[in-house]
């Protein structure tokens, strides 16, 4: 165990502040990139050390698995044994597992993963016919319902003012709500909601068990605090029984859950329900650069601004002013691009520029608005040769070559339990070598290096983990790391581009990211109707520029697929930089980031036929002008689209969902006689690849492939 002084040293004051208040109520204001997550582990830490927290008796609270792992192994670092850090829903699936013989009686239900098979019974049974992006929306709303208290009967008058799923009406949602918990109930299931409100119903009614868990812990921590649903602060309450020691860190500028029934309101409300409480300000960024730092402090200063001349506007906390703690960097890069493909061309330029320049490819990442706009990246990407992570895919700890390193890691710590300090690492990288890890990548992209890539995130774990236990560490500690890393899907990190959407990339960060698709309709996203929901598309994006360390790119396109220029820049972004946003001119810099500004988007492409500059997204696909003689097979062409038509009939989906026409002609153009030739024709991404690549090619080739 360090001693109360080591752990504080290394501290700023602020940090120092927050982590010598050990006795709540306690509020720490944190800014991105502020240190948070070290302040409080730091903070439970030197409790631990002074002998004021008990470690059995505390409980820290996260809301993402990850989260919790990442403090689960800091405390571990720091000394403090025995803390437990958990998610909300997994301590109390923890509790309810534990008390549920003594208060209900009999085994417990199990808890379903999803709602989506019970609530397609649902409609059956009410003739309703409901596809299944419905059925998952309806699942959301269900969700928010029981995470904001609101009962099948209250539902309606709760949710008059929502924007209901696919336009039905909140009567008719509460009937389908309501016949989903009658059939939960009779099939004894419960879901993730309901292991919150029944363990809230338990402490409430009995007393024994509350005081028994009050007894357990003493002392709460609750990070993301801006985060909370009205029902997880309910049962946080009866978790505190009255008594005040609580720490709560939050920022309510990274608010961004609103739809799932998260508020800051409790946040933004603690001192009136704790005056006397100790409140902390972290505001020394040390994750960014100051122009980056700059840029998101003048997007939610604009809305500051707005507020003061509008009073008709929602309440806005007075946000936090970051203070960039790094050295400067390159200015904030703007572009602008025709269309699409030439955003995605564009991006991918720039991450190979960045690659070469020595920035490893998992530091660089394009995050978007919805999970849509991912495949011209994916294809932009693969053309260049550089290799990415779709956030959202495949789970780490599923893939079959994860799965067999850590069994062949198992086996191997078992054989060589002597080891230690920098021999653990050759040992991991021998072991990895069966299956068919190298010191240096693959060439090229695909199957391969992404198997290369799952090898080479287990071997830079173990090289972070020797360098911060340092020469007693064992390849035993590194397989029970991996081991709790898997229960908590806490995923090293993976080689590639990070490919994720905004929401998703809460809590990353990454030395350059590229902000792309930042048009009106996309940021602020169309069906952010009211003041409240523009205001959490701005936060969103704030969440998207403190993603990054050094390097930033905003992105936006002039139209969607080379057609009429009718996209407008952001309203967001005049508010970073005043000659840009709503119906000004759009400028853009250059890539080097110059003083001197100018329009940039993708090299133009030019016909293959007669040399002339294509116009549109169409000719760029098929690579030549629409009225210049086609260059393919007319039977070649018929038989694509037979297949195409054969093959959406049977996916139950409209043919331009499989390949459009410009990509069919594209093809007939081409006549591909590999995958990598495929992958290299704009529209066929990496998934499209996978799912008809074979027959694709076999279509055009028979068994005659190269």
């Amino acid at each position: 165990m360090s001693s109360p002084d080591e752990i504080l040293r290394g501290l700023d004051a602020e940090q120092r502040q927050a982590a010598t208040a050990l006795h709540g109520p306690v509020c720490i204001l944190a800014g991105a990139g502020t240190g948070k997550t070290r302040a409080i582990t730091h903070r439970i830490a030197y409790g631990v050390a002074c002998g004021v927290y008990d470690p059995q008796r505390t409980l820290a609270l996260t809301f993402t698995a990850r989260a919790a792992a990442e403090m689960r192994t800091r405390l571990r670092d720091l000394g403090a044994h025995g803390v437990q850090a958990r998610t909300f829903h997994a301590a109390a699936l923890r509790q309810l597992r534990y008390f549920w013989p003594h208060a209900v009686g009999g085994s417990m239900p199990n808890v379903m993963e999803n709602k989506v098979r019970l609530l397609t019974q649902v409609a059956q049974r009410m003739r309703m016919s409901v596809d299944r992006a419905a059925l998952r929306d309806l699942a959301s709303e269900i969700e928010w319902a029981k995470v904001s208290l609101h009962a099948p009967e209250a539902y309606a008058e709760a949710a008059a003012e929502r924007d209901m799923p696919s336009g039905w009406t909140p009567v008719t949602v509460a009937r389908l709500y309501a016949g989903y918990e009658e059939l939960k109930t009779a099939q004894q299931a419960i879901d993730f909601e309901d292991v919150l409100l029944i363990l809230v119903a338990i402490l409430e009614s009995e007393e024994r068990i509350a005081a028994t868990v009050r007894e357990q812990y003493r002392v709460f921590v609750v990070d993301e605090y801006q985060d909370v649903s009205p029902l997880q602060h309910r049962l946080l309450d009866l978790w505190l029984g009255g008594r005040d020691d609580l720490c709560v860190v939050g920022d309510a500028s990274q608010t961004i859950y609103s739809f799932t029934g998260a508020t800051s309101d409790f946040l933004t409300g603690f001192r009136e329900r704790y005056p006397d409480a100790t409140q902390v300000k972290l505001v020394r960024d040390y994750r960014s650069s100051p122009q980056v730092v700059e840029a998101a402090n003048r997007l939610l200063a604009d809305r500051t601004r707005a507020g003061a001349r509008d009073r008709s506007l929602p309440a806005w906390p007075e946000p936090l002013q970051l203070v960039s703690q790094r050295e400067s960097g390159p200015q904030v890069v703007f572009a602008e691009c025709d269309d699409d493909e030439a955003e995605a061309g564009w991006v991918a330029e720039q991450a190979k520029r960045l690659i070469d320049e020595g920035v490893p490819a998992s530091e660089i990442a394009v995050l978007f608005r919805t999970n849509g706009q991912s495949e011209a990246f994916e294809t932009a990407l693969t053309t260049a040769g550089i290799g990415y992570l779709l956030r959202g895919g495949e789970r780490f700890f599923s893939r079959a070559e994860v799965r067999d390193g850590i069994l062949q890691l198992r086996a191997a710590a078992r054989a060589a339990q002597d080891l230690t300090g920098a021999d653990v690492i050759q040992r991991v990288k021998d072991v990895l070598s069966s299956l068919g890890y190298t010191d240096e990548p693959p060439a090229g992209s695909g199957a391969h290096r992404e198997r290369w890539e799952s090898l080479r995130a287990l071997v830079h774990l173990a090289e972070q983990l020797a360098d911060t236990r340092g020469a007693e560490f064992t390849l035993t500690e590194l397989v029970a790391e991996l081991d709790e890393r898997a229960e908590h899907q806490h995923a090293p990190a993976v080689q590639g581009v990070t490919l994720a959407s905004l929401h998703s990339a809460k809590g990353l960060e990454w030395d350059a990211v590229f902000l792309v698709g930042l048009s009106e309709g996309l940021m602020p996203i169309s069906f952010a109707d009211t003041p409240a929901e523009v205001d959490e598309e701005r936060r969103l994006l704030y969440v998207g520029i403190t993603r990054a360390r050094k390097h930033l790119c905003l992105t936006w396109t002039l139209s969607r697929g080379g057609g009429r220029s009718t996209r407008r820049p952001s309203r967001f972004l005049s508010a970073i930089d005043s000659t840009l946003g709503g119906n000004r001119k759009a400028a853009a810099a250059s890539a080097s980031a110059a003083p001197a500004r100018r329009r940039r988007s993708a090299a133009p492409a030019t016909c293959r036929t007669c040399g002339e500059v294509l116009d549109t997204g169409a000719e760029r696909k098929i690579g030549r002008c629409i009225d210049c003689p086609a260059t393919y097979d007319e039977a070649v062409l018929d038989t694509l689209k037979d297949w195409r038509t054969a093959k959406a009939k049977q996916m139950r989906k409209p043919p331009f969902v499989v390949f459009t026409d410009a990509t069919l002609v594209a093809i007939a153009e081409t006549m591909p006689r590999s995958a990598a030739e495929l992958l290299r024709i704009s529209g066929v991404g990496r998934i499209k690849l996978e799912s008809y690549g074979e027959e694709v090619i076999e279509l055009l080739h028979g068994t005659d492939v190269a």
